[in-house]
Parts: C-alpha cells; structure tokens; sequence
C-alpha cells in the first residue's frame, strides 16, 4: 500500500483553468485529465489524503467524481468544499511511517513538532507560495497535476531543514 497525498484538484471548477492558467480547454478535459494521472498512480489498496478543494460541485457529483478515482480517500476540508456540508476537518495531524505529519489545506508558519521535524502538507497556493521549512505543496498545480507520494514527499523533505 502506498500513501499519496493531494490538493486542489478542483473537479468541476470551470474558471480555475482560467485563474490557475491551466493547460486545459474546459472542465470536462480538466476533469478527465485529473482523473486519468490519479488512476495512473494510485492502486485501489493505496490510501489519498486530499487536503482541500476537491469539487466545486453539488454532494452527489463530487462523489461521482470520487467513484471514478482509485484508493480509499480522506478529504480534508478547502475553501471551496460546499459539497462536504461543513462535516470535514479542517485538519489532520499524525503519524504516517512513523513520520509525524500536519496536513491542512493552508500552508502554516509553524504547526504542531514544526522545530522537531514534523511535516506540513498543504494545498491552497496552486504552487505559488514558498515553503518554510518541512512544508510542502501538494496541490496538483504544484505537482504536474498528479497525486504526491509519501516516497516522493520524503525525498523533498531529506533536503530541507526544520522551520
């Protein structure tokens, strides 16, 4: 099993090509596109983590989209997840191979173990905002619009110091 990590995918967000100046035509290629990486990578065993705005989209359709992605998935909530009901948390914090890890859709300037080399994962920035520290992106602006493993994360996180 492997752990990946993701954020700002979107689904359904017809102006984020625009805003986010994505390689895209329309939502439906953007969606399709998404799908298509995430399911390149992810194996149904696999565990994603989607740290925020994953649909622009009504409950039902959101979870359409999930459907069609492998993995088993936990939604952290994002600035534009209407279609969770206010159920989601805003924030996880725990132990992923015995690596303590914060995750949240926004990016902090210290988080819990941040001076005892905890990560933070976030989304929120599509790519356009430095990391301090153990923090990375993990938005799909910021990563070629695929999923990030937890092997691809600890090999960023080896090169930086604590924040």
């Amino acid at each position: 099993m492997t752990t990946w990590f993701t954020a700002d995918e979107h689904y359904g967000h017809t102006n984020i090509i625009r805003f986010c100046n994505r390689p895209f035509t329309d939502v439906k290629e953007m969606n399709e596109v998404l799908i298509q990486n995430h399911n390149e990578v992810v194996q149904d065993k696999d565990l994603v983590y989607h740290l925020g705005d994953f649909a622009l989209l009504t409950y039902r359709d959101a979870m359409e989209i999930r459907t069609q992605l492998c993995g088993r998935h936990i939604f952290i909530r994002g600035s534009h997840d209407r279609w969770s009901n206010d159920v989601l948390p805003y924030l996880w914090e725990g132990k992923i191979e015995d690596q303590y890890i914060v995750l949240c859709h926004y990016a902090m300037r210290v988080w819990p173990r941040s001076h005892y080399g905890s990560w933070q994962l976030y989304g929120h920035s599509h790519g356009k905002l430095n990391p301090v520290g153990r923090q990375y992106d993990v938005g799909v602006d910021n990563n070629n619009f695929y999923p990030v493993s937890f092997s691809q994360i600890k090999a960023i996180m080896e090169t930086k110091t604590c924040a």
